[in-house]
């Protein structure tokens, strides 16, 4: 039997500037020394980040990574980390969660252990060391030094944006550098000044629709599009949205795919949720915009001057708000262009009752409902069964996140239209994002006082259901 197949090895996409020099062998076999064994694309990215220039000085002075979750990113600053630890470098290892913090300490312990090194819990004045450290485990303020000349250390801390005013560094570290805040950024870009050669990694995955960073982001587009001195980048990803069941994506993204990684735990991580699981596993960036509001422009952009050639039957989508007072419904369909038409219906009190809904549900050539809201959904479906219509989609909470998530990749794509109805655009255009659940997804909420946001949820849900439709394939039979 051959070898097992293993992930890509090389980025999908990168920047390294010219060298020819690096001291990553040497770091290489430090990591190796521990019983570990360095993958061949975290050699990789240890001989680029560790490359350095005829003055002896680091390449890239900033280099940043993104890497689907479960890969070993995190060996890669271990890797980095040891290696300064073992020639005097000053390190400050920052993260968004303070356990991700104390893990990184627990993990860069354990290797220097497995390297040979002695863990000492009180230093003794006369004492001569040789691979000997200390640890201060102490939650939120863990350190790692090397005793002896030339040791360096390694402080752990939770980013903040006062984190690390005041103190000196050689090596930054940004892990989960999705969630690197620009507020962040400006209190610790500058520990590293001082330093006669400073160098910052960012290491971490693709922001999520909700995430609160936006420093990864604008490395990564200013690295790429040769904007940015002395950087660096890496990252396994897919340029869009694709079929999560495609396994050569699968390789294509995921560089421990083979090793450490198995496609068995892969095929148990695909859900409802598509986009989630392109981001998350597959390193999908997403191009919208992911903490602004959309702008009136942005919607207007989309607006038709005449009505399309429609293809289809109508998808609605019905909205009961959460405070219980109103209840909106809109309506989707294909355009002979290629795209989704949507448009609102209404958006009524409750306590009109839902005569106007049933009414506009018995009379229109309707596909597919989809009504969100505790506090009416049912009551509305036992309506529409008296009335012999079809029952609608109750969505669940992970399939309401990604119809938010459909609705905006579709209006960066450009596939949506509209006939620019006032109401619509005064929502719309006084929006924000809300986080919904805890693993990245998202909904809107309304910022302008008497802007009905049932009713963009309505016409978003519209929107998912069209969008969602498999066309139909005529059947040929030959003889």
């Amino acid at each position: 039997m051959g070898e097992p197949r293993r992930g890509r090895q090389t980025p999908t996409r990168s920047v390294v500037l010219p060298y020819d020099q690096t001291y990553g062998q040497e770091a290489i076999d430090l990591y190796n020394s521990t019983g570990r064994t360095a993958q061949e694309w975290q050699e990789i990215q240890m001989y680029d980040i560790l490359a350095v220039n005829e003055e002896g000085l680091w390449v890239h002075t900033k280099y940043g990574y993104a890497v689907p979750r479960r890969n070993g990113k995190n060996e890669i600053v271990a890797m980095r980390e040891i290696y300064g630890l073992t020639h005097g470098e000053k390190i400050l290892h920052t993260a968004h969660r303070t356990t991700t913090s104390a893990s990184a300490s627990k993990r860069l312990a354990a290797l220097l252990s497995a390297a040979g090194y002695t863990e000492v819990a009180r230093t003794k004045k006369d004492e001569i060391y040789d691979k000997h450290y200390t640890y201060s485990k102490q939650m939120g303020l863990e350190c790692i030094t090397i005793l002896g000349e030339g040791g360096g250390s390694c402080s752990f801390r939770t980013r903040s944006s006062k984190g690390g005013l005041g103190e000196g560094f050689d090596l930054l570290v940004i892990d989960e550098a999705q969630e690197y805040q620009d507020a962040e950024e400006s209190a610790l870009k500058y520990v590293v000044s001082d330093s006669r050669n400073p160098q910052t990694i960012f290491c971490g995955t693709p922001p999520t629709p909700v995430s609160s960073g936006t420093v990864f982001l604008k490395l990564r587009n200013g690295t790429l599009q040769g904007e940015m001195k002395n950087a660096g980048w890496a990252e396994w990803s897919v340029d869009e949205q694709v079929d999560p069941n495609d396994r050569e994506k699968w390789y294509e993204t995921n560089p421990s795919l083979g090793s450490i990684l198995t496609e068995r735990k892969i095929l148990d991580e695909i859900g409802s949720d598509h986009v989630d699981f392109n981001i998350q596993r597959l390193g999908l960036w997403l191009r919208y915009n992911q903490k602004s509001a959309i702008s009136k422009a942005e919607w207007e952009e989309q607006q038709c001057t005449t009505l399309p050639k429609f293809t289809g039957k109508l998808f609605v989508g019905i909205k009961y708000g959460h405070e219980g007072d109103n209840v909106a419904m809109s309506v989707a369909v294909k355009t002979a262009e290629g795209k989704i038409f949507v448009e609102a219906i209404d958006c009524k009190s409750m306590r009109v009752g839902n005569g106007w809904i049933l009414d506009f549900l018995s009379k229109a050539d309707i596909e597919t409902v989809v009504v969100d809201g505790a506090n009416g959904q049912q009551l509305l479906a036992d309506g529409m069964k008296k009335l012999h219509l079809k029952q609608p989609l109750m969505p669940t909470v992970k399939q309401v996140i990604v119809a938010n998530a459909a609705f905006a990749q579709g209006l960066y794509d450009k596939r949506i239209c509209h006939m620019g109805q006032p109401s619509l655009v005064q929502v719309v255009s006084n929006c924000e994002k809300r986080a919904i659940g805890t693993n990245g997804g998202f909904g809107y909420k309304a910022i302008l006082d008497g802007a009905r946001i049932e009713l963009m949820d309505s016409m978003i849900l519209a929107f998912w259901s069209c969008s969602e439709q498999k066309e139909k394939r005529k059947q040929t039979i030959s003889y």
